[in-house]
């Protein structure tokens, strides 16, 4: 029997919005002040469902872009760079209403979610940098990433490179063993290279909330701080303990409580 009083989860849905060439599909949730997730390379938005109900329930609409090549997203997919990405992301922004929104991105996801902001700053009040790399970083670490997608390989081998490079010990990496998608692994690799990292670092002016994981291999702690020295108050810095680059599967009521916390802070 359930509770009269029990809290029901906002429905979701799912429709096709236009942007430009590309065609986008978005999971949507929730009502109040919009928040657009965008996933990290090579992956799609269902990685977010804990985390967007999360949100949802708290007061916003949450909306999912799924990046060109996931699910039912489609639109050209060579010779891009973040600019396209971050249209992609304005279109469905657009398409709500115009926001203006508060974008969080995972990983890749952070660059196309500054990108967009430094683009259309009308349509972003805020950007949440979940699990971002620090400015420089090995580039072994970039390969590692392509590994743990290359599902032409042992999943014993596949799983060496998550545990290294996307989870914490003791939290379970084989839950991305799927999920990835190649093609669109490699558009994105290919997007970001393509694009001057002085383009989107800043993310314009817009408040910036950089949520770190304590054991990214991505952001050594000794880069903790580099944001914020470079951009001063308007960058926020949370660590989030028993962590690392997945961050999202590891510790999803954490990273909703305190985006939550800090959207509510932020002046309409």
């Amino acid at each position: 029997m359930i509770a009269t009083g029990a809290a029901k989860a906002p429905e979701r849905t799912r429709e096709i919005v236009a942007a430009g060439e590309a065609r986008i599909e978005v999971i949507a949730e929730g009502a109040g002040p919009l928040v657009v997730l965008v996933p990290s390379r090579g992956r799609d938005s269902e990685d977010y469902d804990e985390v967007a109900a999360g949100i949802a329930k708290a007061g916003y609409r949450v909306l999912r872009p799924q990046p060109r090549g996931t699910c039912r997203s489609c639109g050209p997919m060579r010779g891009l760079t973040l600019h396209d990405f971050a249209r992609d992301v304005a279109a469905v922004i657009q398409h709500a209403g115009g926001g203006p929104a508060v974008i969080a991105g995972h990983a890749f996801g952070n660059w196309v979610a500054r990108m967009t902001a430094a683009d259309h700053p009308r349509l972003v009040r805020g950007v949440v940098i979940l699990a971002a790399a620090a400015k420089t970083y090995p580039k072994a670490l970039a390969e590692a990433v392509t590994r743990s997608a290359d599902a032409t390989l042992p999943d014993d081998e596949r799983l060496k490179y998550l545990r290294a490079t996307f989870f914490a010990p003791g939290h379970d990496a084989s839950v991305w063993l799927e999920g990835w998608y190649p093609e669109v692994n490699a558009s994105q690799f290919a997007a970001g290279r393509a694009t001057r990292q002085e383009e989107w670092w800043g993310a314009g002016c817009t408040p910036l909330l950089d949520l770190q994981a304590a054991l990214d291999p991505f952001k050594p702690r000794e880069t903790t701080n580099e944001l914020r020295d470079e951009f001063g108050e308007r960058v926020t810095i949370v660590v989030i303990a028993d962590a690392s680059h997945a961050l999202i599967p590891e510790q999803p009521a954490a990273v909703v409580e305190t985006i939550v916390a800090w959207m509510r802070k932020l002046a309409r």
